[in-house]
């Protein structure tokens, strides 16, 4: 009698281990497969999953769940998703108990970036000392935000003569990043102080300060006129309330193929974002709504039209004036601003 104890003893015990390995080892008993074992999708397809029960344990039920909500078919179509990673669940039953497996898929652009090239139309002065993070219009005036420490300001210029007609220095320790200019207000981003700067736009004078959120680096802005977006030095531009510049949600950018990283300096053109590629001789033209780059301005030779010095750097700065296919853009270090026509190759 004894002996029979001890093996129904012994017995339980292996049980409840058996169980508790159970519950911190689900993916040794559960996955999920992806027909075909793809991991790319575009918008246009569906992501078709199952789930293998490694153990053979009997399942109550199975609840697929897709970016955190319950889908009714086990057939998910991608359309309207924004491009990205996303994250696909089963929240699978056994005996009143719940375990979740997940895997990640990621949504990329439908088509290839349409390509397009540049005529220059004019060349006009540009301050060769100007460490160029920002170009934005507001009418016929041309703002500009330039970078490194101790060096940074906020300028007003006249684009035609390259005259500085008012400048302020940010303090040493800030290096000045991207800015917009929406109704009486500039938005000046630093880079990794994680704060930005809002000024009255007549004045110059700084009326307050925002601090970033879950975007720990400031890169690149722009606006719509009713929300602002910017930029992180990654492959998201997040957008941001225009009132409190609270972070609000992001996109991720993606081509067809892969994602573009280090996105700089942005400027909002034709209910698109228009992108610079840092290091890159190349502007990304992205869906605001999804993050798919719908097309790639090549400027490749550019560059080479400046005078050749030891400070020149990179492409960086798009300006928008309201003329269809008309940018105006510089770079770093640069002593001219460009007015190109934008043709498709």
């Amino acid at each position: 009698m004894k002996r029979s104890k001890i093996f129904i003893f012994i017995f339980l015990a292996f049980a409840l281990i058996g169980c508790e390995e159970e519950i911190k080892n689900v993916d040794n008993y559960f996955s999920i497969e992806i027909s075909e074992g793809k991991t790319l999708f575009s918008p246009n397809e569906s992501v078709s999953v199952s789930l293998t029960n490694k153990k053979n344990l009997e399942i109550r039920s199975t609840q697929f769940v897709f970016d955190g909500k319950n889908v009714e078919t086990a057939n998910i179509p991608l359309a309207q998703q924004r491009m990205g990673k996303h994250i696909i669940e089963a929240v699978v039953d056994v005996e009143g108990k719940e375990y979740t497996v997940s895997k990640k898929i990621t949504v990329v652009a439908p088509k290839k970036p349409v390509v397009y090239s540049y005529t220059i139309l004019e060349t006009y002065p540009h301050d060769p000392k100007s460490y160029t993070q920002g170009l934005e219009f507001s009418n016929d005036t041309l703002y500009e935000s330039t970078g490194k420490y101790k060096e940074s300001t906020l300028r007003k210029t006249n684009y035609l003569t390259g005259e500085v007609l008012e400048q302020i220095a940010l303090g040493d320790q800030y290096f000045g990043e991207g800015l917009t200019v929406l109704d009486d207000k500039i938005y000046q981003l630093t880079w990794r102080s994680g704060n930005g700067f809002i000024y009255n736009k007549d004045t110059f004078k700084k009326t307050g300060t925002f601090v970033y959120g879950d975007s720990k680096q400031g890169w690149g802005l722009c606006n719509d006129g009713e929300n602002i977006y910017k930029s992180d030095g990654t492959h998201k531009i997040w957008t941001l309330d225009k009132e409190t510049l609270a972070e609000q949600k992001f996109i991720e950018v993606y081509t067809n193929k892969s994602k573009i990283d280090t996105i700089n300096e942005l400027e909002w053109v034709d209910n698109k974002i228009y992108a610079n590629i840092y290091q890159k001789d190349a502007i990304a033209i992205v869906n605001p709504e999804n993050g798919a780059v719908e097309g790639v301005i090549n400027l490749k030779g550019l560059k080479s039209k400046v005078s050749q010095s030891a400070e020149l750097d990179v492409l960086n700065g798009i300006a928008y004036k309201g003329e269809p296919n008309i940018l105006y853009v510089t770079g770093k270090n640069w002593d001219k601003l460009f007015k190109i026509e934008v043709v498709k190759k």
